[in-house]
Order: structure tokens, then sequence, then C-alpha cells
């Protein structure tokens, strides 16, 4: 069983930043991606950036001004939000994928609301 802990959501003005935080813990043995969604109010769920590897890929909404990574060491993903915008406003969820000693697994964050508002 894998669980996610997300942070770093809240109020933020237009073209402030946040950063949020995704830490995955217990029984882990291989992490294949890493990877950061959002939900707005009457919308789909959307991907915004993954991490898988070696490679990085972003929505093309936020390419610029979203960075991803990952502290492979503590299991945890950062998302940095820069230069925010009303329409960033979501539930941001991440959802980590790999295997469990030859079972693969895919688990998913509670989500943390970022609001972006003057």
């Amino acid at each position: 069983q894998v669980q996610l802990v997300e942070s770093g959501g809240g109020l933020v003005q237009p073209g402030g930043s946040l950063r949020l935080s995704c830490a995955a813990s217990g029984r882990i043995s291989s992490i294949n991606s890493m990877e950061w969604y959002r939900q707005a109010p009457g919308k789909q769920r959307e991907l915004v950036a993954v991490i898988s590897g070696g490679s990085i890929n972003y929505a093309s909404s936020v390419k610029g001004r979203f960075t991803i990574s990952r502290d492979y060491a503590k299991n945890t993903v950062f998302l940095q939000m820069n230069s925010l915008k009303p329409e960033d406003t979501a539930v941001y969820y991440c959802k980590v994928a790999g295997t469990n000693y030859g079972t693969g697994y895919e688990s998913w964050g509670q989500g943390t609301q970022v609001t972006v508002s003057s």
C-alpha cells in the first residue's frame, strides 16, 4: 500500500507563486512516474506535469511557468508554480505509479486546493 500526502496549496494573487509537495510512503520498491493533475469546478481532471525516468513533460497551458521536480531519496515530487493565473485555480492531485516487488500499483493523493484570485 502506497500513501501520498500533498501539501502547499492555498490562496495567491495573480502573478504569485506556490510550491506543491507530494510525499509517497509505505511499501515502495520502485516508482516509475510521478505526476500532477488538476481539476477545476465543472471540468475534467487534466494532466499538468509528469516526471518519468529522465523525461519531463508539461501541459501546454503551464509550460514555462510550472516546474516539476523529484527528490528520489525522499520519494517526493514537487510542483513549483510561478506567474499564476486565475485559470490555474483548481484542486491539484499527485499520482504515483510503479511496481512493488513485481506487482504494479497506482496511487492518488487527496488533493490540495489552489486558488488564484485578487
